[in-house]
């Protein structure tokens, strides 16, 4: 007979299990915490106690790729002593490597089952799996990049040509906001933007989105949704599958303000907290 209370969240999985049985009686308590990022990291762990004895399993398991999964658990237990568990699912296969270390519970062997494994995988991730994730993206930017090159070029030729027409009403706009004090965009750019954390082989993709930006203000405001803004008029993607931001610079009754977006993110100004701290 067996029964399970589970508690499944979009950051963690909790079981408490209980069997009754011949020849396995055990009562089970196992926590999984699953991390919101790309590599869908997940540490686990579990306490298992019956007629066998006890055993105190825990480990971690991230994607390494689009199709593979990798991870790694250390068993302690009595009398079973100490293994280490590397598993590796990769599609719809799975290729399961148990390694028994002792049956003595040591705590050289718990030690080195979980600090090996530890440092091999951050070794191959920085020498193997890194470079290359990196190389296999940087080939599918490649490939997408010139298939939608003819796309992109008439896309910025449609929006160059939307930035012309708005030039009339964005002067009265102008003209209409530095009668009230109201909200100037005084420089504003859109796409990929390079930081001192940034590779080197790395360059600034942007385009310059002050005229089309300055058309959608109304009444002192503006307000861009959560989507992204490549889709605006005047707007077009210039970094076709790479994270893109918008930064503003504006002027709000005299006073500058600078904010950076994320390409999906929901943005509002003006707003007091873009205000740009001039003392001093």
């Amino acid at each position: 007979m067996n029964t399970s209370i589970v508690r499944d969240t979009k950051t963690s999985h909790f079981t408490v299990a209980l069997q009754l049985g011949i020849p396995h009686s055990f009562a089970l308590i196992s926590y999984q915490h699953k991390f919101q990022d790309d590599d869908q990291t997940r540490v686990k762990g579990s306490l298992k106690a019956g007629f066998f004895g006890t055993v105190v399993e825990y480990g971690a398991e991230r994607k390494i790729s689009r199709h593979s999964v990798l991870g790694a658990a250390v068993s302690v237990g009595v009398p079973q002593g100490v293994s280490l568990k590397v598993k590796l699912n990769r599609a719809s296969q799975t290729y399961f490597f148990p390694i028994h270390l002792t049956d003595q519970l040591l705590p050289s062997a718990v030690f080195y089952a979980t600090v090996g494994p530890l440092v091999l995988y951050f070794a191959l991730h920085r020498l193997v799996i890194g470079p290359y994730l990196r190389a296999q993206k940087e080939k599918e930017l490649e490939k997408q990049r010139e298939s939608t090159a003819t796309d992109i070029l008439q896309k910025k030729q449609e929006a160059e040509a939307a930035v012309q027409l708005m030039q009339e009403s964005v002067r009265r706009i102008i003209e209409a906001e530095e009668s009230r004090m109201g909200l100037i965009i005084v420089n504003a750019w859109y796409g990929k933007f390079v930081n001192d954390k940034s590779k080197k082989s790395e360059k600034v993709k942007v385009i310059d989105v002050t005229v089309p930006l300055q058309c959608l203000v109304k009444d002192s405001k503006l307000i861009l949704t959560e989507a992204s803004k490549a889709g605006l008029p005047g707007f077009y993607d210039p970094c076709v599958g790479e994270e893109k931001n918008l930064k503003v610079l504006y002027q709000f009754r005299g006073v500058l303000h600078q904010v950076m977006a994320l390409d999906s993110e929901t943005l509002r100004i003006p707003k007091q907290s873009h205000r740009i701290d001039t003392d001093g």
